[in-house]
């Protein structure tokens, strides 16, 4: 394994803990605009792609979805603080890379204002300059567009680059912008849903990230 100098982070379910919160806002949109709640795999199915086309899905047609947009959204502001958190370990091996000479960068579905909201509550804010969120790109994960906005503003190259996530839109957008992928298992998918989209690497735990950077040894 070679290793990395790069590194690119999905931030729902990979950087921080947020799936508590995204399905209380999930099934309070639903009840508030269709009156019942459809099962949390059809929601969860979508996860790590933006939220319009999402809801969409669910809506009868494009008033229902600004509606449901805003619903979603301001139950999600309002409970942010209580229900998310970062994953254990992860903020000491960002600060681990950085102090390494690695270059990183956010790369998320999720529009700007909630990806900051995110970083700052979980203090991971100092730690990434470079962040695409939905706000920056037309075209969102699984296209390769976001991958490729963020090797642009850190200037780095593909083959330098892996791209860590926990989804299946991640694990095809970055082998579609042609960087290295590795899919964790601290997230919301489990390692059998993920496996059809071929990661380059699996982690188990945040610390196995270090052995991308050829720190230490993926066991």
């Amino acid at each position: 394994m070679r290793p990395f100098s790069t590194f690119l982070f999905d931030l729902d379910g990979t950087l921080i803990d947020s799936e508590a919160l995204i399905m209380a806002s999930f099934r309070h949109t639903m009840r508030t605009h269709l009156g019942a709640v459809p099962p949390d795999e059809s929601w969860r199915a979508g996860f790590g792609t933006p939220l319009r086309p999402q809801l969409a899905k669910f809506a009868d047609g494009p008033e229902q979805v600004l509606a449901m947009t805003a619903t979603y959204r301001a139950h999600n502001l309002e409970h942010h603080d209580r229900l998310v958190q970062s994953f254990d370990g992860i903020r000491a091996v960002a600060e681990t890379l950085l102090t390494q000479g690695m270059r990183l960068a956010i790369v998320t579905s999720k529009n700007r204002v909630a990806s900051e909201r995110g970083l700052r509550h979980c203090e991971l804010d100092h730690l990434f300059t470079v962040r695409i969120t939905s706000d920056d790109v037309v075209e969102h994960k699984p296209k390769p567009a976001p991958v490729l906005a963020a090797l642009e503003a850190l200037g780095s190259a593909a083959e330098e680059t892996v791209f860590i996530g926990d989804s299946p839109a991640d694990c095809e957008a970055g082998r579609a912008a042609g960087v290295s992928t590795a899919a964790v298992l601290w997230g919301p998918f489990t390692r059998e849903r993920l496996a059809p989209h071929q990661p380059d690497y699996w982690l188990q735990t945040p610390d196995q990230i270090l052995a991308l950077a050829g720190s230490k040894q993926l066991e």
